[in-house]
């Protein structure tokens, strides 16, 4: 049996006894079912929700705007890294103000998208923007420095222009940082999306969370927070995968 496979079953193992343990463990204690629902509990409540509360459509928005929020953010952020690393002048000009932006909290400015553009999607979709922007702009800033000065100088020794330069060298060095950054804010972009949605959504993920709040139902939140995880496992997952395509050139570790 490969370790793969054994890491696979451990996994499973682990996971089972997660479960039999919320099952069993929160009766036997006597919790209350509002306090820690079983998972018979959830998956009752699941099915009310899929009849009652538009689950498949409120999973789907919340997606949707995951997905956008994540596009679009990382599109500006890793555009914005790039102009900078090739332009020392405006790094330095303009990186206070990005210091400042990034250390603000992100998810200060929902209420504010609220006052300006109403109860709609727009503001948790400019929250999920504004969380996802930061940590692709810094990876790529970063790695725009790391690269190989050598080879830059090799490339304008052979008359490239500066477009040739970027897409021969500094791009290809700075990918693997890209990625990386890209699989940290698809992470965020779920958080981004959540926070718009309980703050003044009405509909998606965040919001049956903030409305089974209000009604004492632990279930119902539980069974978004589920859900919201898969959201960001299925994003993450998709991103490793095209790293390993894109960047299979580079050595793997061996176990």
């Amino acid at each position: 049996m490969s370790q793969s496979t054994i890491q696979k079953l451990v996994a499973l193992a682990i996971l089972a006894l997660v479960l039999l343990v919320w099952q069993f463990l929160p009766p036997a204690l006597g919790v209350p079912k509002f306090i820690i629902p079983t998972i018979s509990d959830m998956l009752s409540e699941l099915g009310r929700m899929y009849r009652r509360e538009d689950l498949i459509a409120n999973t789907l928005s919340t997606a949707w705007y995951t997905l956008l929020g994540f596009a679009i953010g990382s599109a500006l952020g890793a555009a914005i890294g790039y102009l900078l690393g090739l332009s020392e002048f405006w790094e330095r000009v303009l990186s206070p103000y990005i210091l400042a932006l990034q250390i603000a909290p992100k998810v200060a400015f929902a209420p504010l998208f609220i006052m300006w553009f109403g109860y709609n999607a727009t503001p948790k979709l400019l929250v999920t923007v504004l969380i996802v922007f930061f940590p692709v702009l810094v990876n790529v800033l970063a790695a725009m420095k790391t690269v190989d000065r050598d080879m830059v100088n090799l490339a304008r020794a052979y008359s490239m222009t500066r477009w040739q330069i970027f897409k021969k060298v500094e791009f290809p060095s700075t990918l693997p940082n890209l990625m990386a950054g890209l699989r940290i804010a698809s992470t965020l972009a779920v958080i981004g999306v959540t926070v718009g949605e309980l703050v003044g959504g009405n509909t998606g993920l965040g919001f049956l969370i903030s409305y089974g709040g209000g009604q004492a139902n632990a279930a119902m939140v539980f069974n978004a927070i589920v859900l919201l995880t898969l959201i960001g496992i299925v994003l993450y997952s998709a991103l490793v995968w095209a790293e390993e395509r894109l960047l299979h050139y580079l050595p793997k570790k061996e176990h």
